[in-house]
Order: C-alpha cells, then sequence, then structure tokens
C-alpha cells in the first residue's frame, strides 16, 4: 500500500518486450509525466516537502498497446526509479478507444478549447452515450486501481480531463484519503460546457467536486470551474492555481548533447544566415498553425525587404490521427505551406521561406530552441503551453516571445512577450514586424526577463505545490 498515488491516462514509462518474454518498463520518450515521475523519485534532499521521502509511490496508467493490456493484471511492474512502481489499469481496447477517443478528446478536449463548429457538431445521440458510459467504466476501472493501491490516510494526484469522474467515486469507497485534481488543459466557460447534455454535465462537476481539492495552470480556468460549477448548481470544492514551469535541468542537457550540435549545424546550413522565426506545436487544432502562416504570408507582403532575409521554421509532431480531423487539419497545414512557399519562393532569391518539419525529434527542436529569433506561440486556447517556457530557456540569441493571449503562459509571461489576438492575423503581422525591428538593449531585457520567469517553478516545485493542497473531501464530495 503506497503513501502516495499518480494516475494519469498516459504515464512516463513504456513496456517492451525482451527476446525471452520478460518485460521491459523503459521511461517514455517525452511529455511531462517523465519530467514529474523523475520529481517524485528526487532524494529527501532535493526534494520539497510535498514531495520529499513520500515512501513508495505508484503510478497508475492506462495501457496503451496490446503488451501493456497483457501487463495490466500484474501486481508490480517496478521502474528505474526508485521507490516509484508503475501499475496499469486493466481495460478493454474498446473501452479505451470509446473513452479516450470519443468523449476525451473529440467532445471534451473540444468543449475546453473552444473549438466546436456548432452548426455540425457535436452531436449527441445513442452511439455517443455508449461511449460515455465507456468513459464511466474507463474512469471506474481508475478509481478501483487506485483505491486497491492507497494505504490507508493517503494522497492522490489525478491528472488532466480523462479523469474527472474519479474523485466522486474514490470520495465514495475511500473517505480516508487525500485527494487531488490538475487540469493541465483550460477549463470551459458556462455557457461553452452548456453543449454537453444536462446529465453528461452535472456527472462531470461533480465528479471533480468529489476531489479534496481541483488545481488549474492560471488563475482564468480556475475561476471559469468555479463560475461554472456554481451556475450548475454543483459544489465547488477547494481550487487553487500552480503554473508549471520548464525543466530547465532536462532541457540543458539535451542542447548540450552531440545529437543536439549535429542538428544544430545542420540548422545553420539551412537557414543561411536568415532571421529565424519558430514554432515547435503538436498538428492540432488549438495550436492555430494555419494563421501563424498566413500571418508570415502578410508580413511578406508588407514588408518586401524581409523577403529572403526571414524564414519561417516549423517543427510538428503528428497528433491524434486517428481522429478524421486531425487527419484533415494535417492535410491543410501541408497544402498552404506549400502554396505559401510556391508564392514566395521566387522572390525569396529561389529558397523557400517556411520550413516545415514534421519528424518527431526532440533534438532537433532544442536545436532549433538555441537558433531561433522569434518564437511564435500564438495557440486559441492552451492550459499553459511549455512551448513558450522551454524556447526562451535555451535560446542563445536574445530571441523574442510573440503569445497569444488565450494561452495560459501569457499570464505569467505578458509583460515581457508580444501578446497577440490568435484569430487576428494582422495583429500577428504586426507583432512579427515588431520583434524583427526590436532594439539589441531591448529584446536583451526582455530575453533575460523570459529566461527568469520561465525556470522558477520547474516540475518538481510544482509538483510539491499540487500535492501540499491535496485533502480529504467534504461530506457533499460522498
Amino acid at each position: 500500500m503506497s503513501e502516495l498515488v499518480v494516475a494519469s491516462n498516459r504515464g512516463p514509462f513504456s513496456l517492451a518486450e525482451n527476446g525471452d518474454g520478460t518485460i521491459e518498463v523503459r521511461p517514455a520518450a517525452g511529455g511531462l509525466a517523465p519530467s514529474l515521475a523523475a520529481a517524485l523519485a528526487a532524494p529527501p534532499e532535493t526534494a520539497g516537502p510535498a514531495t520529499g521521502a513520500p515512501g513508495d509511490v505508484v503510478w497508475v496508467a492506462a495501457p496503451m498497446n496490446d503488451l501493456e493490456r497483457r501487463a495490466a493484471g500484474e501486481p508490480a511492474l517496478s521502474t528505474e526509479l526508485p521507490g516509484l512502481e508503475l501499475r496499469l489499469v486493466e481495460l478493454e481496447a474498446s473501452t479505451y478507444a470509446a473513452a479516450y477517443d470519443v468523449v476525451a478528446n473529440s467532445t471534451l478536449w473540444f468543449c475546453f478549447h473552444g473549438l466546436f463548429d456548432a452548426p455540425r457538431r457535436p452531436v449527441f445521440d445513442a452511439s455517443w452515450r455508449a461511449a460515455w458510459e465507456e468513459f464511466r467504466r474507463y474512469n471506474a476501472a481508475f478509481a478501483e486501481r487506485i483505491c486497491d493501491e492507497a494505504g490507508a490516510g493517503g494522497r492522490v494526484l489525478v491528472n488532466d480531463y480523462h479523469l474527472p469522474l474519479v474523485g466522486r467515486m474514490i470520495a465514495e469507497r475511500r473517505p480516508d484519503l487525500a485527494t487531488v485534481h490538475f487540469t493541465h488543459t483550460p477549463f470551459a466557460s458556462a455557457e461553452e460546457l452548456a453543449i454537453l447534455p444536462r446529465d453528461t454535465r452535472r456527472e462531470l462537476l461533480e465528479g471533480m467536486s468529489g476531489f479534496g481539492a481541483c488545481g488549474f495552470h492560471t488563475r482564468r480556468w480556475e475561476e471559469r470551474f468555479r463560475r461554472t460549477a456554481a451556475l450548475a448548481g454543483s459544489a465547488v470544492p477547494a481550487t487553487f492555481t500552480a503554473g508549471l514551469g520548464a525543466d530547465a535541468d532536462r532541457l540543458r542537457e539535451v542542447a548540450g548533447g552531440a545529437e543536439c550540435e549535429a542538428r544544430l549545424a545542420a540548422l545553420e546550413e539551412l537557414v543561411a544566415g536568415r532571421v529565424m522565426l519558430l514554432r515547435s506545436d503538436r498538428v492540432e487544432l488549438s495550436k492555430n498553425l494555419l494563421r501563424g502562416f498566413i500571418a508570415f504570408d502578410a508580413l511578406l507582403e508588407e514588408r518586401r525587404e524581409l523577403r529572403g532575409r526571414v524564414c519561417f521554421v516549423a517543427r510538428g509532431y503528428a497528433s491524434r490521427e486517428g481522429l478524421p480531423e486531425y487527419l484533415a487539419y494535417r492535410s491543410e497545414v501541408e497544402h498552404l505551406v506549400e502554396w505559401l512557399n510556391e508564392k514566395w519562393s521566387p522572390l525569396c532569391g529561389g529558397e523557400a521561406p517556411i520550413v516545415l518539419d514534421l519528424e518527431d525529434d526532440f533534438a532537433s527542436t532544442a536545436a532549433a530552441y538555441r537558433r531561433y529569433d522569434v518564437l511564435v506561440v500564438n495557440p486559441l486556447r492552451d492550459g499553459m503551453n511549455l512551448v513558450a517556457k522551454e524556447g526562451p530557456i535555451l535560446n542563445e540569441r536574445d530571441g523574442l516571445l510573440v503569445c497569444s493571449e488565450e494561452a495560459g503562459a501569457y499570464e505569467e509571461l505578458g509583460e515581457v512577450c508580444l501578446g497577440v489576438q490568435p484569430f487576428d492575423v494582422s495583429d500577428t503581422a504586426a507583432a512579427f514586424s515588431r520583434a524583427l525591428d526590436m532594439a539589441p538593449e531591448e529584446r536583451s531585457r526582455r530575453a533575460a526577463e523570459l529566461r527568469r520567469r520561465c525556470a522558477r517553478t520547474p516540475p518538481a516545485a510544482w509538483l510539491d505545490q499540487v500535492l501540499a493542497a491535496a485533502r480529504v473531501p467534504g461530506p457533499q464530495a460522498a
């Protein structure tokens, strides 16, 4: 039985089968979870008061493939991090697909990010309601595994929009546990959440009210949750804000490696002395890639002297390509870049002004962070957006940040970045222009302040804040 249980849809580890049939637990390639796992396993002298020496920690996650589903019945999966073990929830592939694809990613993600195309979708029919039943089953499986693993009076941290129903389920079965839920996305307004069926909306909010506390990256998302819950007549649990910063140590380790140096040399050859704009995103609807490229097109239209002197490097990562909306979006991104390069290459000395790279390679991303002159982060809406914080930490050219006012990071960085309204491509093009014209002294001042702010809440410190907020839910939770 563990003093601390952490739960998330995707865990910080992946499984591989060795030649002798044994199963090996390996660190996951990227994302927030591996940084949090490393923080949990930190020795007491380097950890904060909440994470220091928590006893054995169990991380509960969903199986991602057939091998992991076969291993889900195992009582323990040891990891290379001392005191941290992995437990996989027993789930049918069909249950996971309905919960993850239909509800979490096609409904809740769209709702929280304001992405619904209201004249056409969503459509809540019998098929969708069957998927919601699977979503409930998925949450119940997590709740059962958490309750089985947690020791008496233990703490539980549940992450993100995939698991909002777990709070009430835990409170009903294990009222002794101190629980906290953290939402890494934005939260929907009351009007946006009202798009969901009434019973679904009530179940989601009541599930979250079953946690001892609910955390968000910014005050804006916290206040939205409180207002939405109150207007719906749901109990409002304790809430708090904890803005996550970048993992500077991990970033510098990657940036200092031979792979990154090789990628940087190749990038320098490609850029060929041009001023470099950079974006690094998942190819995901909320990231607003299309308007970023259209704004760059407007910049080249307005500033003839920049043609051939500036390039836009766009690093993209495939995202949710099992969903038709995402496949269509990737195709639209690729076609827009191709069209713009055909338009501008003859006027830019024959060089393509936009470089779109969809290879998932973090060493290349780290090299691009080191080299950019302007970092573009223009999401339609984002819970935080760590790219806005990772880039300034590694940048070596006093690079500036153009940041959407709808990104959670803007709440912390708005005074030193160039803020943009993400739907306004003219505003974004003007921000590009201001960044390119800014005096070196001002660039240096802003870059130094960005580095300071971006690193002040690393994952270990953020985790400490979140775990310190865990508490036993009030009587209404059960």
